[in-house]
């Protein structure tokens, strides 16, 4: 049986890595890219694996940089092979089209897209540093070879799953997508200032413009908000401001700091958050180049979408509930407009919440702000069993046994389990 998690996503992809801002950035075909292509074949590429049918020969000087090769304070060494016709390098918000393939010191080609004859595309912030120090030298039309030093790819430590040591690629740009230009850092982004507000987490903060609601949220609500977040060494690498598009989340799906940060806010605030590494990534960035240490961030709080309360008879199934033999009870809160039930194999619209028994919130379509779609048979069996008993236009509250929802023990912390109640609005059926 599939989980009803499995068919409702309880958060955009965005939200489910803890990040309010940091997406995928790279192809997942791209050797340069954090999702190693290497690791994602199962292939082993340490230094003694044979070469495979139609591997690109490694270039005679794959071993080690030529004397005359090009050399960066970073390590990065590199040399022209075919000039290009381009004017302009790229710069680091860019997204770039090229070709290449890599090769390891020993001469054994881990990745080429040469090879699957089809260029990739990727942000130059999404890549190993190697990549984005060493594109950012090229213009289109030139290919050019680089020797990439482990701390600017994948590290110096033997891995049967992925390349290692120093990296030998032979890249050809194609072509340059502009990026928009990076918001500068403020300047007391190194580290708050004395008069910033301070809390027992370690959370700095400062209001650089007074709201203009009197509510805060609280951590079950879901928040549009326009930000732009930076490292303390001034570099952004977020912007829901440059994207030009507001993010929406709900404040427990994003990191610790964010989630204590904005519920100190009210609507319309503008405000500068220092979030120590222990409430945001860590100290070691999650891929190359990623975001840790110490963030700043600045938020503006546009909106506030309040989650439902837990019904005042979340604990237990009222007596005036329906029960059916499978021990599924449930209540009509709104009469149906429908004449038709769905069939256990329909594909059915709805908004709903879901509650453990002690009143907390775990997951809700309408603190999201948009129904989900799904087939019956596809979620857990008291929603396949609880929806086929609806018509359209129909609210109902449930109370799922654990036998027929996740269990009664939690199958990762904070997992819903035991005893859930959701209250359900049958909107559609899409399918018969």
């Amino acid at each position: 049986m599939r989980s009803l998690h499995a068919l409702l996503p309880i958060a955009s992809a965005l939200l489910l890595t803890g990040c309010p801002s940091e997406k995928p950035k790279a192809a997942a075909n791209s050797a340069a890219s954090h999702s190693d292509p290497a690791a994602a074949k199962g292939t082993d590429v340490n230094q003694s694996s044979k070469p495979e049918p139609g591997d690109l020969p490694a270039p005679s000087d794959v071993g080690a940089a030529p004397a005359d090769a090009e050399k960066t304070p970073s390590g990065l060494a590199s040399k022209v092979i075919k000039k290009g016709t381009g004017t302009e390098h790229p710069e680091v918000q860019d997204t770039v089209k090229v070709h290449y393939t890599g090769w390891m010191t020993s001469g054994k080609m881990f990745d080429s897209s040469v090879k699957r004859g089809q260029p990739t595309e990727f942000p130059l912030k999404g890549v190993i540093p190697g990549w984005t120090e060493g594109v950012q030298l090229m213009v289109v039309g030139e290919t050019r070879r680089f020797w990439i030093p482990g701390k600017l790819a994948y590290g110096d430590t033997p891995n049967p799953n992925r390349p290692y040591g120093t990296l030998v690629f032979d890249v050809e740009l194609i072509e340059v997508k502009k990026g928009p230009k990076p918001i500068p850092a403020p300047e007391d982004v190194k580290a708050a200032p004395a008069d910033a507000q301070k809390t027992a987490s370690g959370l700095a903060s400062k209001v650089l413009k007074k709201g203009t609601g009197t509510e805060h949220p609280a951590a079950t609500d879901t928040v549009e908000v326009h930000y732009t977040g930076w490292m303390t060494t001034g570099e952004m690498f977020d912007s829901s401001v440059t994207r030009g598009q507001t993010a929406t989340f709900p404040l427990n799906r994003v990191i610790p700091g964010w989630t204590e940060g904005v519920q100190l806010m009210t609507v319309g605030e503008k405000r500068r958050f220092w979030i120590p590494a222990s409430l945001a990534y860590g100290d070691t960035p999650r891929r190359p180049g990623g975001p840790h240490g110490t963030l700043v961030f600045d938020v503006e709080l546009i909106k506030i979408n309040a989650a439902p309360k837990a019904p005042a008879d979340v604990a237990a199934a009222p007596k005036d509930a329906k029960k059916t033999p499978s021990g599924l009870a449930y209540k009509v809160l709104q009469k149906g407009t429908g004449q038709k039930h769905p069939a256990a194999t329909s594909t059915v619209e709805v908004h709903y919440s879901g509650w453990t028994t002690d009143g907390k919130m775990f997951d809700s379509s309408v603190v999201r702000g948009e129904p989900t779609s799904f087939p019956l048979n596809g979620v857990i069996a008291g929603w396949t069993e609880g929806v086929q008993l609806m018509v359209e236009g129909e609210k109902a509250r449930f109370w799922i046994p654990g036998k027929l929802a996740y269990g009664d023990t939690p199958t990762r912390p904070g997992a819903p389990a035991g005893t859930l109640v959701f209250d359900i609005e049958l909107r559609k059926i899409l399918t018969p």
